[in-house]
């Protein structure tokens, strides 16, 4: 038995910590940041103020993580982030299809359990800043609710990830909040006072059916007059958690200091919106559901941003601008709401996309005034515009894995976060990402190496069979195809009109050879159809610029369907010029002149098991597909599908690699195709597949003898590393690839062997 004597106070107890860095924030971008600095060799301490990982997208909030894919809804194509973050959406929709925001939280809570370099602070929130001297930090003190103990945690680097930018708060980093006047960065997008300055929070709920009638009384504090939510007229029952995002308010409050104000006030409507659901007799599909779960925190959007060496601006993401210090990369539309949020009148939201997407440069990611602090998540230096669009989770958690990189270079190096912006440290910083598996828009690793490479096989691509299912020209489609420079290929398809018509087909690029607008008529054929089902050969005697994707576009015209295919190939995808509301797509952007944005059309692909290609024939073939692709540094499509692709008729692949020494190898790394178009929602979206079908799941490696050294039969994951705990001494490696599915040939970005 223990007696505490009467005392006149007692201090807490105290644990002392020291480590290389402490990362503040255990959302996305915080996890993501702590679990690439320990893979980096680094001790970390993550310091996160709630009981699980994930912020917004954790089970505490249950919205969905979701980045530059935009829903699929742009013209972003193969933009799924890479690195940790992908590794972490891909083990998701693998283990959880379905869209659990619990199965989430334990997919994040284990891998960095199973990091041991990463110390986990859960429910300890930071409220004190120790300064080494007046522009750094030397320590952070925080408080575990759970069991009553202080952490004083001292390092060499502070990574702000909290969202509100508690750590750079306390410590006198620079920062704003509300939006910059229009004449500051030139932004002519920029809001006025009447539509206010501030995104707000939100608050999702869910129901479930229970099979027999449910009743409701709303608590008192329910909003009792619904009417004060323009929005409620378009109520629909089927729509719960984030597909409410609009449930928002707070904009113009502090959306720090107020936010539990804001929180009772999302409640109120919550409880008034499930109210009139449930008690106006208007929705009778309701009877049998309840009211299962309701945010005990609402999902902020919005609060302090912190000022870096450069701040992103609104013209940097709608012109693309390429930075030479270009670490990461954005894509999700400039995102505003209105203030006042769901008692707002107005469109809950202002969505207007760039043409492509834009890289995010090193700049952003520290103070300008603390030497020692990294800025991630959403408090990265940007202005309230480009931030509208770097806000969104994968975004942030793509830039929160370059800090923890170059904590991991500073620690080995001695270095402040500044000092990579010099002496050319920013390309060991843009290599050492790359190698990671961070994509950086433009920029590649090719790494040295002394093999002799042979394949089994290269895809010539000549055809695509005529085995699929006829698609109807109800929208405007088109095939993107990877074409090199020089004259085109003619191409032969299979047409199926229900009566005499006329086909419009013509061959497009974009302005800019690596986005994908098809905005340049490159050229036109105009084909008569009669009834029935016809062979054509179009042959557009076009010039192609520069080696690039291309679009074999087809207008709309519901009398007329094209034969598709059941091949699918890493690099190739169909897309339709259709409309995406969630994402603002309404077949084309058309701003007003005046606010900053370009007009151009929208060609998105289809979720599977929609969006098959378009059959043809390929006249000449494209040999794009060559084994060469595997070492020259891209690790998806750009420009060109950057991978090896075995022939389809080839079940057992094999690629070869041959040294004139012994070689001595530690590691292997395969980068496998998850299909960087599909956006992964973390949370509430179901997925069609669990392992994406241009994943290769089965393959062995052998050595000159035949030994087979490794072999794995249940792959789903993009990146596999294989360490060899006693190093391999060989001269010659082996690696034969089992086909994943009967229709989708062996494919491969690239193979990296140290």
């Amino acid at each position: 038995m223990f007696v505490g004597e009467a005392s006149s106070h007692r201090p807490l107890k105290t644990i002392e910590l020291t480590t290389d860095l402490v990362v503040v924030g255990g959302g996305l971008a915080g996890t993501c940041c702590a679990l690439t600095a320990a893979r980096h060799g680094i001790e970390v301490v993550l310091i996160q103020d709630r009981p699980v990982l994930g912020g917004n997208a954790s089970s505490e909030v249950r919205l969905w993580a979701l980045g530059a894919t935009s829903h699929m809804g742009n013209n972003n194509r193969w933009a799924r982030e890479g690195g940790v973050i992908d590794e972490l959406v891909v083990e998701n929709v693998f283990r959880n299809p379905e869209g659990n925001a619990l199965i989430f939280d334990t997919i994040l809570l284990e891998k960095v359990w199973e990091e041991q370099r990463i110390t986990l602070l859960l429910n300890t929130s930071v409220y004190e800043v120790e300064k080494a001297t007046s522009n750094s930090i030397a320590a952070v003190t925080a408080f575990c609710s759970q069991n009553s103990t202080n952490y004083r945690v001292h390092a060499p680097y502070f990574c702000d990830a909290s969202g509100d930018g508690i750590v750079g708060f306390l410590a006198g980093a620079a920062f704003r909040m509300g939006a910059e006047a229009a004449d500051e960065f030139n932004e002519p997008f920029a809001p006025d006072q009447e539509y206010g300055e501030l995104l707000g929070h939100s608050m999702f709920f869910m129901s479930k059916d229970v099979g027999k009638p449910v009743g409701f009384t709303p608590p008192k504090f329910a909003l009792k007059d619904i009417t004060k939510v323009p929005r409620y007229r378009n109520f629909n029952v089927k729509d719960q958690a984030c597909w409410m995002w609009w449930i928002e308010y707070g904009g113009r409050l502090d959306t720090v200091h107020d936010t539990e104000t804001i929180k009772w006030e999302l409640w109120k409507v919550v409880y008034g919106v499930w109210d009139y659901i449930k008690n106006s007799g208007k929705f009778p599909e309701a009877e049998n559901l309840t009211l299962e779960w309701v945010g005990h925190i609402p999902g902020k959007r919005e609060s302090r941003r912190f000022e870096g060496p450069y701040m992103l601006t609104q013209g940097d993401v709608v012109s693309q601008r390429q930075f030479d210090d270009a670490v990461s990369f954005g894509g999700w539309a400039i995102d505003i709401h209105p203030a006042d949020g769901v008692f707002s009148e107005k469109p809950a939201c202002n969505q207007w996309h760039s043409k492509g997407v834009y890289q995010i440069p090193y700049g952003s990611l520290f103070s300008r005034n603390i030497d020692n602090l990294f800025l991630a998540g959403r408090i990265i230096s940007a202005s309230h515009l480009a931030f509208g669009s770097t806000r969104v989770m994968m975004t942030c958690a793509h830039a929160a894995q370059v800090v923890g990189v170059a904590a991991s270079l500073g620690k080995a190096n001695g270095w402040k976060p500044a000092d990579l912006l010099t002496n050319n440290r920013i390309k060991l910083l843009q290599e050492t990402l790359i190698k990671s598996g961070q994509y950086i828009p433009g920029l590649a690793i090719s790494q040295p190496h002394h093999y002799q490479l042979s394949a089994s096989s290269e895809l010539s691509l000549d055809q695509l069979p005529f085995d699929g299912p006829w698609r109807a020209l109800d929208f405007s489609m088109a095939q993107l195809i990877p074409l090199p420079a020089g004259a085109a290929p003619s191409f032969e398809l299979e047409i199926k009109a229900d009566a005499k018509t006329t086909l419009l087909a013509t061959l497009r690029s974009s302005q800019k050879s690596f986005n994908y607008t098809p905005e340049i008529v490159l050229g036109t054929e105009e084909v008569a159809l009669q009834k029935g089902v016809q062979r054509i050969i179009l042959d557009f005697k076009a010039e192609i610029r520069d080696t690039s994707y291309t679009f074999l576009c087809f207008q709309a015209n519901p009398k007329v369907s094209l034969r598709c295919t059941e091949t699918r190939v890493t690099g190739l995808v169909s897309v339709f010029n259709k409309h995406n509301k969630a994402v603002s797509n309404f077949g084309k952007q058309d701003p007003d002149p005046g606010i900053g944005f370009e007009k151009f059309e929208f060609w998105t692909p289809e979720r599977r098991p929609g969006g098959q290609n378009i059959a043809m024939l390929i006249n000449p073939a494209l040999d794009c597909f060559s084994a060469l692709n595997i070492n020259n540094g891209y690790y998806r499509p750009y420009l060109q599908p950057n991978a090896w692709v075995a022939d389809l008729e080839d079940q057992s692949p094999v690629l070869s690699f041959e040294w004139s020494n012994v070689k001595t190898i530690n590691k292997i790394l395969l980068s496998f195709d998850t299909d960087f178009d599909h956006p992964m929602e973390s949370s509430i979206w179901a997925h069609p597949e669990r392992v994406m079908p241009f994943v290769v799941r089965a393959y062995e490696i052998m050595d000159e003898n035949e030994a087979v050294i490794f072999s794995t039969s249940d792959n789903h994951q993009t990146r596999n590393e294989i360490l060899f705990g006693t190093p391999v001494k060989t001269k010659k490696l082996t690696i034969r690839f089992q086909k994943p599915v009967n229709n989708v040939p062996v494919s491969v970005f690239g193979v990296d062997i140290n």
